[in-house]
């Protein structure tokens, strides 16, 4: 009977210890996350002992002490000043300062020119729309590389000489020099009246903010624009008239083959400027397409419906919400045009990029360092740049109650 017991009994295999271990989940990705992380290890030592050993062998010392060296270089478009005998740490500030210059501006005349665009696409006027189509599909359809060297080689090279120069209104002059505009300068209480301005820009910003708060509150409307308008005109003016100050218009002379006085903008940073904002305003165009289309028809008709006109209706009804689907694309579109200024190069324009890893590096030779702090230049400014983005994310989700 006993035998015949044990014949009928399952037979039940057992695992050693170690191999129900190794089966155990939380066991087994330990240890391929131990694996992966000793790996990425020892590769990362290999690189770091391979440079080593190759400084070592070509006779390069490592070290920022480079920075305190004489430059030896020129650059000719700088808002800061320099010359030959000005460091290197100075030259990257200067590459820095004019890589922040045509992002900046960049990034405002993208934004603008897009939406414009992006509103013209879906406009009911044949001609409009189809015009807004076919930029967008040329523009985003060819390298950015090629509408730079286009704008540089093509629009402004071909412009007539100084003497021939393209009068433009306000005094301002367009030639293959670049473009002349008049300085306006301030004298005898003019910190009087800079003060006024940036008042009157921060009560209108208060006013338009406390108008917004109020219209979602109670539904009541302010005339914020006729107010603003009014505040940004006058109380400058009341300052200008109290303090007694002269403004000063300086006008670009032609002197010789160029133009003396006023402000000077290069060629080469109109042809960066002007490529990376109509290549980035295509794309931003369509991103803006798609946000005015993910909003319900339901809500244009509810507009109208309250005898909104379709200005207004896109100004307060459409675009508040359409902004909640177009932030996020929208802050790929700023980072692709910050980090596609180091095509700076292609033109001449004298960025970070240009400067550092053409001047310095060659001069001395200090390969990682100048690379690294570039990397760490662009990898700041695009995390800088996505965090204030997702901070205007959040501030306009919605908020559910």
């Amino acid at each position: 009977m006993a035998l015949h017991d044990a014949a009928e009994r399952p037979f039940v295999a057992v695992q050693p210890a170690r191999i129900a271990a190794f089966y155990n989940p939380k066991i087994r990705s330990v240890v391929f996350q131990a694996a992966l992380v000793l790996a990425l290890v020892l590769i990362v030592s290999w690189f770091v002992d391979n440079t080593i050993e190759n400084l070592r062998r070509t006779r390069i010392t490592s070290g920022f002490g480079f920075l305190g060296g004489r430059a030896g270089f020129a650059v000719g478009d700088t808002w800061l000043s320099f010359t030959p005998d000005s460091t290197n740490l100075r030259a990257f500030l200067v590459g820095l300062v004019n890589t922040l210059r045509v992002a900046v501006v960049g990034i405002v005349l993208a934004t603008i020119l897009g939406f414009l665009l992006g509103i013209m696409r879906l406009s009911s006027n044949w001609l409009v729309a189809k015009f807004a189509t076919v930029y967008v599909e040329t523009i985003r359809n060819v390298p950015l590389l090629l509408w730079l060297l286009f704008m540089y080689k093509a629009v402004l090279s071909v412009l007539p000489l100084p003497r021939n120069a393209v009068q433009l209104p306000f005094g301002a002059n367009l030639s293959n020099r670049g473009l002349i505009l008049p300085r306006v300068s301030t004298a005898e209480g003019g910190l009087v009246f800079e003060i006024a301005i940036v008042l009157a820009i921060a009560i209108a910003i208060a006013i338009a903010r406390w108008a917004k708060r109020r219209r979602m509150e109670t539904g009541q409307s302010f005339p914020t624009l006729k107010l603003n308008l009014a505040l940004l005109i006058g109380l400058p003016l009341i300052g200008y008239i109290l303090s007694g100050t002269r403004i000063g218009v300086e006008y670009p002379v032609l002197q010789g083959f160029n133009f003396r006085g006023g402000v000077h903008v290069r060629p080469e940073f109109l042809a960066l400027l002007t490529g990376l904002t109509i290549y980035t305003a295509a794309f931003i165009a369509e991103i803006v397409r798609a946000g005015i289309l993910a909003v319900s028809h339901g809500q244009s008709e509810a507009a109208y419906s309250l005898g909104l006109r379709r200005g207004r209706m896109l100004r307060l009804v459409v675009i508040p919400q359409a902004l909640r689907v177009i932030i996020p694309p929208l802050t790929s579109q700023y980072l692709n045009l910050t980090k596609n200024s180091s095509l700076a190069i292609a033109v001449g324009y004298p960025d970070l990029f240009a400067i550092f890893s053409k001047s310095v590096l060659n001069i001395t030779g200090q390969a990682i360092e100048c690379i690294a702090m570039i990397m760490g230049v662009y990898l700041t400014l695009s995390l800088l740049t996505s965090a204030f983005m997702n901070w205007f994310n959040n501030k306009m989700a919605l908020v559910e109650r």
